[in-house]
């Protein structure tokens, strides 16, 4: 079965770590449903948005979103789950990487448009995605090398950045949804902030079960509110058929073009550092240790993903950071959640009227939840960051800097789009891109390649190693059992003492039960 980590409690016997812990069914189907919820906008607008500008028709617009709802739910189970080497077993959904939407775009413009652009697309969507799988299967001795470019610097900036820059998108939806008739009206706001307020209420009441689903009661009594006023729609549902099946190339048989498929092998460049970040991010939140295994799995379910995506009319695929922000708030920390999630866009994908039903959920409304999950997205970036010893003027620079390109397209988007050729502006119009570049290059420029792997992995499985030997304390409640990640090399806490109250785990078991080798340096 999958992976399972144990830990010594305060009687000495193990137990299962609460990200491979299996909820009763209810609360599996509920807590689900939220990671729907919160991510489903997400989800669909990079298909809205790629049909729109190649001037597909409503049909074959639906026809993508399901697609790409279908394509989420497969992605998402075997990110989570695991099937054998590949996923990272973390409460991880997968969905459409926004990066990748401006080089869509112009790989779709380029094509004439249409569903003819849409097989160039998925030509070169299928290579990236094979591309990827095969660099996660790279020896561990050469991963390792290449995740020394990712040290906390890094990856806490690209989370941040993420955060940062997903903010106008929620927004943006809470001004009623850029490019609608009403955008900007004061109503949307009220949907807004009467959402916003009541999430912060359920989580100001502090019990464990509402603050869980904080999120998926705002939408829900967000959108009650605003159909008993006239504001919420459900005329599409009836318009809908009952079962809509996705079908490998729907569209006709991909092609294979150089360009495109050097675009979009960048384009999974980036989306490797965004899984990375999300992945270490993660493993901070649930308190488990990620390492450059976990690391490659995740780049692994990440390439099989988008090359499947490829296949079933959809598009690249990465770790959401939408999710990760929910999983921080909720603290529901088991990945059989975003399983069951995972089984909900299934359903969705292949059940037009219920996608339609979710769809019916006003702008302002998800926008009010959106913009709450955002922010505490860019938190999850620094709470990497606080990792980094920033009193060091040089990893100051490499955030400051970082940041300030990430804010480049949206301050200035008159550069990207006419002073800049139209090839380079669809690769360098991203907020993500240039941060995520930046921060690789200022690191390797004021630090060089990490000493270790990225996040010092190979002296946190030896520390655990030891602490095997020992009974862990006495804790007072099971947050506080758990332990921390050990801090990178380099950063802010390394030479901090290890406190004799410490608790002690018991390295990870591998699937065969037996204790997972320490890596080498």
């Amino acid at each position: 079965m999958a992976r399972v980590a144990a830990r010594l409690s305060t009687d000495g016997e193990r137990r299962t770590h609460p990200v491979d812990e299996v909820l009763p069914l209810p609360k599996l189907a509920l807590y689900g449903f939220q990671h729907v919820l919160a991510f489903y906008a997400g989800a669909v607008i990079v298909p809205i948005i790629v049909g729109n500008a190649l001037k597909l028709s409503p049909e074959q617009l639906v026809y993508l979103i399901n697609a790409d709802l279908f394509t989420c739910g497969i992605a998402s189970i075997i990110q989570a789950f695991g099937i054998g080497r590949i996923g990272a077993r973390l409460p991880l959904i997968q969905g459409v990487t926004f990066t990748a939407v401006s080089p869509m775009i112009a790989i779709g413009l380029g094509a004439g448009g249409g569903t003819g652009a849409l097989l160039v697309i998925y030509g070169a969507v299928i290579t990236a995605g094979i591309a990827t799988f095969a660099f996660a299967w790279l020896p561990a001795k050469a991963f390792r090398m290449v995740m020394r470019l990712f040290p906390p610097v890094v990856t806490g900036t690209v989370i941040t950045v993420l955060g940062i820059v997903l903010i106008p998108v929620g927004l943006n939806d809470a001004a009623g949804g850029l490019g609608s008739p009403d955008f900007g009206d004061p109503k949307n706001f009220a949907y807004a902030g009467g959402t916003m307020l009541f999430i912060l209420v359920l989580m100001k009441i502090g019990r464990p079960f509402l603050s869980s689903i904080s999120i998926l009661l705002g939408l829900v009594v967000g959108t009650t509110v605003a159909f008993l006023l006239g504001d919420a729609k459900f005329g599409d549902v009836s318009q809908s058929d009952w079962v809509g099946v996705t079908t490998p190339f729907h569209f006709g048989v991909p092609k294979f073009e150089w360009f495109p498929i050097v675009l979009m092998l960048i384009v999974m460049l980036i989306t490797m550092v965004e899984t990375t970040g999300d992945t270490y991010a993660v493993g901070d939140i649930v308190g488990k240790d990620v390492d450059s295994e976990t690391v490659a799995r995740a780049l692994r379910a990440d390439g099989a993903a988008t090359a499947l995506g490829g296949v079933l009319n959809s598009f690249p695929y990465v770790a959401f950071a939408e999710n990760v922000g929910l999983v921080r708030m909720t603290k529901v920390k088991s990945r059989f959640v975003v399983v069951a999630a995972g089984v909900f866009m299934i359903v969705l994908g292949l059940l037009p009227k219920a996608a339609a039903i979710v769809a019916a959920v006003p702008h302002g409304v998800l926008g009010g939840a959106a913009t709450v999950m955002f922010a505490m997205v860019a938190l999850a970036g620094i709470q990497t960051l606080g990792k980094v010893d920033l009193k060091e003027e040089k990893n100051a620079l490499i955030v400051g800097v970082s940041l300030a390109f990430a804010l480049l397209p949206a301050t200035v988007p008159v550069f990207f789009a006419e002073h800049m050729d139209p090839d380079l502006s669809s690769l360098l119009n991203s907020g993500v891109t240039l941060g995520a570049t930046a921060a690789i290059v200022l690191n390797l420029i004021f630090n060089g390649p990490a000493k270790d792997d990225a996040h010092g992995v190979a002296g946190a499985v030896e520390a655990m190693a030891v602490a095997a030997a020992v009974a862990a304390p006495e804790a007072e409640s099971e947050e506080e059992a758990e332990v921390a990640p050990a801090p990178a090399p380099g950063s802010a806490s390394e030479s901090a003492p290890e406190s004799k109250d410490s608790p002690a785990v018991i390295p990870a078991q591998s699937d065969e039960g037996e204790t997972a080798p320490a890596p080498t340096a």
